[in-house]
């Protein structure tokens, strides 16, 4: 049966499976939290994943604890703890139309094919073309960065709004065509006019944007800091393996400027200004055969190259591998970008590390030295940490313009007793010497999955997005699932031998230090139903029958400590619900405790929760609205003609279309209190 896109996303993970005959920790058995609970659950969950569908086993479940009825929420009885998130909680659910609590709007501020540039055309998906498309807002909007704007009267409500467009979906933006990457289809209704569009509807965004007396956020047409970045902007690589043979092509023998970058997922924003995306599942771009014996075949198979999901190759070689092979290793980077100028030229960053970056967090160290923390976003992959060499200046841009290309890539190996060993991926230390093929950091770098697998690194549930609390300094990881980890494969840090739900992981660094060797973890909660107790979810009881989630991807922490999670995965026939952002208490005595804030349209994934300044506005990026359930064997498949839903127009000559979507308080006030 066919995949939807995250589903193939998962599906795909086989191929640049981490190996499991190398060191690692999948031998340690989670004592820390006890073998007979984590046999029942990893058990009890292979069990459930052979039901039709979880959603079934919603019927027989018991009752949720009583509600208050305005908002589904736990009643709090007398003495009962109050929570940190005062909103009336979402109903849980499934339908074509975005939720949010009652007492906030949810506005739509951006769209698929709305002008970002002057001279961008009306949207018409009918006759849409490539030069239209990159004057357009891009499609599937991801990650979301807001940088307040210098000089500002209230930097609050006037900023940047930089954004990451990470894939399209042929069948939902083009009339007539439906799903290409089905293999009794293989691309055969693409045209060279078609992958045109789509490489001009990746890469980014960026737009200035002011909210106005009447509390609601505009884009500032003819800003001055509009652009569009897409897969063939011209982009400098920096770092170790800048100039390197492994990446020379013959378009750029030099090895040294990239066009485009493409998938991009999440990212972050430095102390500097600057917008770093991340550049996530790049090997699906690539197709083609690489030839027999070529030194590129153990290292492209390693990160699953070619992915063969799109018809690129065909009308462009150098995402054939047969004719560029090195090619496939200028993606997979962490780029770097000035959103105040656009007229500058972005930077690969390759010092942190080559592989399918979810994010990257930026955190400046009690040392002034900046932390990148950053997730590879494929099962039994890894947690990675990146330390400049160099502390952040305040205020002196040319100290802190190549920051990040000095300093040491670390993997995280998470211990049964409750620690994590940050583990250096440092050319000539350890096993990672010429004998084993690393000749130089730009070997590293280039393989940095190889040299995590010879390093021992912890081999994780899918890890997703790291954030950090500003109060605390916990740092937070998504772990969105795992369905192929088996029960004998099982560790302290990833317990449940089949995880569809996933589970969210707490790192405490020692004093504040993010740069220590060594850091302490604990699990947060482990995702799914409560109710159905095979599951093994470790929520608080306090969570309503609304509140629960699977699998977390990406999440904020709010400037009060609060810690907001945006889901990828929830679908009618998984969980009985769409995807959303959920609230979730991380202290006290409703740790574990959720509660749902919003809550996307059918066939959308809930991606870039940011908070404004003031914490009076959160951004979310409605991505892939319409797309088809086809984990559900009776939902048709999702078309242009016939999507799921057609929000947010809900025109019948327009498709569903990727939104950002603003969310404020009616009267002002900030989020959740």
């Amino acid at each position: 049966m066919p995949l939807t896109r995250a589903q193939a996303y998962e599906a795909s993970d086989d191929v640049g499976r981490s190996p499991t005959e190398l060191p690692t920790l999948g031998d340690v058995i989670a004592a820390r939290f006890g073998r007979r609970d984590l046999l029942k659950g990893a058990l009890g969950v292979t069990a459930i994943m052979t039901l039709p569908g979880i959603a079934a086993a919603q019927a027989e479940r018991p009752a949720a604890p009583s509600a208050t009825p305005e908002s589904g929420t736990p009643a709090a009885g007398a003495g009962a703890p109050a929570s940190r998130f005062a909103f009336p909680e979402v109903p849980a659910g499934v339908d074509d139309r975005h939720h949010v609590a009652e007492g906030y709007d949810a506005d739509v501020l951006i769209r698929w094919g709305d002008p970002v540039l002057p001279g961008a055309p009306p949207f018409d998906p009918m006759t849409q073309t490539a030069a239209a498309q990159r004057l357009q807002f891009g499609y599937n909007n991801d990650y979301l960065g807001y940088i307040p704007m210098p000089g500002a009267a209230n930097p609050a409500r006037h900023g940047l709004l930089v954004v990451n467009h990470e894939y399209t979906n042929e069948e939902l933006m083009f009339p007539g065509l439906g799903r290409q990457d089905l293999r009794s289809v293989g691309f055969a209704g693409m045209t060279r006019e078609l992958v045109d569009i789509e490489m001009a509807a990746h890469g980014g965004t960026v737009l200035e944007i002011r909210r106005g007396d009447d509390g609601k956020w505009r884009v500032v047409d003819g800003s001055r800091h509009a652009r569009r970045i897409d897969a063939t902007t011209p982009i400098d690589v920096f770092g170790p393996a800048a100039g390197h043979p492994r990446l020379r092509t013959s378009a750029d023998p030099s090895g040294r400027r990239v066009l485009g970058t493409i998938n991009n997922c999440a990212g972050g924003i430095t102390p500097w200004g600057t917008w770093l995306t991340c550049e996530e599942n790049f090997h699906g771009y690539f197709g083609g055969t690489l030839p027999e014996g070529h030194p590129e075949a153990k290292s492209h198979a390693r990160v699953g190259v070619p992915g063969n999901w799109v018809g690129w190759a065909r009308f462009h070689e150098r995402f054939d591998v047969g004719r560029e092979p090195n090619e496939a290793n200028r993606f997979g980077w962490v780029v770097e970008i000035d959103p105040f100028d656009p007229t500058s030229t972005p930077k690969k960053r390759t010092a942190l590390g080559r592989f399918k970056h979810e994010g990257a967090f930026v955190q400046v160290n009690r040392d002034g030295r900046v932390v990148v923390y950053t997730g590879d976003d494929e099962v039994f992959e890894r947690v990675y940490r990146f330390v400049t060499a160099r502390p952040y200046v305040p205020g002196d841009a040319a100290a802190n313009r190549d920051l990040l290309d000095e300093g040491t890539l670390s993997v995280a190996r998470y211990n049964a007793d409750g620690s994590v060993d940050w583990l250096p991926l440092v050319h000539g230390e350890g096993p990672l010497t010429a004998a084993n093929g690393f000749a130089s950091q730009a070997d590293v770098v280039i393989e940095a999955r190889r040299a995590a697998d010879l390093l021992g690194a912890t081999r994780m549930d899918r890890p997703e997005d790291v954030e950090v609390d500003p109060r605390t300094g916990k740092v937070y990881v998504m772990l969105t699932n795992n369905t192929k980890r088996k029960p004998d494969e099982t560790d302290a840090a990833n317990p449940r031998g089949a995880n569809p739900f996933g589970h969210i992981i707490e790192m405490t660094p020692p004093d504040g230090d993010h740069a220590a060797a060594r850091f302490t973890w604990d699990i947060l909660v482990r995702c799914g139903d409560p109710a159905i107790a095979a599951v093994g979810a470790t929520f608080h009881p306090a969570t309503s029958r609304d509140g629960w989630f699977g699998m977390p991807d990406n999440c904020a922490v709010d400037h009060i400590g609060r810690l907001w999670i945006a889901t990828d995965g929830n679908s009618a026939r998984r969980t009985g619900r769409t995807d959303g952002v959920w609230g979730l208490e991380t202290e006290g005595p409703l740790r574990g405790a959720a509660k749902l804030f919003y809550r996307c349209p059918v066939g959308a994934e809930m991606c870039g929760p940011v908070f404004g300044p003031d914490d009076e506005t959160l951004f979310v990026a409605v991505q892939h609205p319409g797309e088809s359930d086809e984990s559900d064997p009776n939902a048709p498949p999702a078309t242009f003609e016939a999507p799921a839903t057609r929000w947010p127009d809900f025109s019948p000559t327009m498709p569903p279309r990727p939104s950002v979507v603003a969310i404020t308080r009616r009267g002002g006030g900030k989020i959740g209190t």
